[in-house]
């Protein structure tokens, strides 16, 4: 079978940690066939939703990971599924690229993750949708709220809400003297929505991220410990990834979410928990397949293969 796969541009991705990779190496290993495109490739004419892909033959070196064949054009639906796995930001290109997706999918295409469920599960708002899993959390523009709630609690992370790998992530205490100038530059001065999350201790011990495939908990996660002097363990930030098995907690999160978000056509899907937290849920091009795999001997890969294979068979 042919599947095609949303990506960045294929210079730019890192094979000996890449996830979109580690799928396509597990599809390919199956003797499927793989394209790659990006998403400016991808149109819309006359009723049909077509992209200039590229069949990628690849191999396990992680610097010459690939060879591309000539362009081609061929509408999505003539794919077994396509795979969207562009990095945010989460931008209106990024939108418009799941409404093409959207049409494909009318027209009999397969598209995973489902373009309806990525634009309706903000990564950071999505938490909102299990909030018995939530530590004490606040979403608005206003700061005199935000301000409000770190006096409450006096220990706040404050982030964007299209933040990704760490960025614009502050730690604010209520003894601050930068606090006013932090939620003013986090906000855009009350031009952009915010969260604020009571800050969890337990992040010293790991962020830990915990794959959900077509409904199955991968058991094992991977804790992104910040390193000395940081609070934020994202890999991008210089975090340290351990991967280790799910503790009850962790499997209980990850056993409530799940089902639903398979249910909404979320077949892979990153969670991170904190401590006993649920604090984002993700869902554009969640990571840590390969890291997972390397440390804990367990195919995070081919549960996903063949957790789509099943899919795309049961259409």
């Amino acid at each position: 079978m042919d599947f095609a796969f949303v990506l960045d541009p294929l210079p730019l991705l890192k094979a000996y940690k890449d996830t979109s990779i580690a799928m396509m190496r597990a599809l390919a290993v199956r003797g499927h066939r793989v394209y790659a495109l990006e998403q400016q490739a991808i149109y819309w004419r006359d009723g049909a939703t077509r992209a200039h892909v590229r069949l990628l033959v690849l191999t396990e070196d992680d610097h010459d990971w690939y060879s591309a064949g000539d362009v081609e054009d061929r509408a999505l639906t003539t794919f077994a599924a396509v795979l969207m796995r562009k990095d945010p930001p989460f931008d209106m290109e990024y939108v418009y690229s799941t409404y093409l997706l959207e049409a494909a999918e009318r027209e009999g295409a397969r598209v995973f993750n489902r373009p309806r469920a990525i634009r309706d599960y903000n990564e950071k708002m999505a938490i909102a949708e299990f909030r018995q899993f939530v530590a004490p959390t606040l979403v608005t523009r206003d700061g005199a709220l935000v301000q409000a709630f770190i006096d409450e609690h006096r220990d706040v992370i404050v982030k964007p809400l299209d933040g990704m790998g760490g960025t614009s992530i502050f730690r604010v205490r209520d003894s601050d003297p930068n606090r006013n100038v932090i939620v003013e530059t986090v906000s855009h001065l009350g031009a952009r929505t915010v969260m604020a999350q009571r800050f969890i201790p337990e992040i010293v011990d790991g962020d830990k991220r915990i794959l959900l495939i077509a409904g199955e908990v991968v058991p094992y996660s991977l804790a992104r410990i910040p390193k000395p002097g940081e609070t934020r363990g994202n890999l991008a930030a210089g975090g340290r990834g351990v991967a280790q098995p799910l503790s009850p907690r962790d499997r209980e999160i990850g056993e409530a979410l799940a089902g639903p978000l398979w249910e909404a056509g979320l077949l892979v899907v990153g969670i991170d928990v904190i401590g006993s937290w649920l604090t984002e849920v993700n869902v554009t091009s969640p990571t840590c397949f390969v890291e997972i795999s390397e440390q804990s001997g367990f195919d995070v890969g081919g549960l996903f293969a063949t957790a789509l294979l099943r899919a795309v068979h049961r259409a």
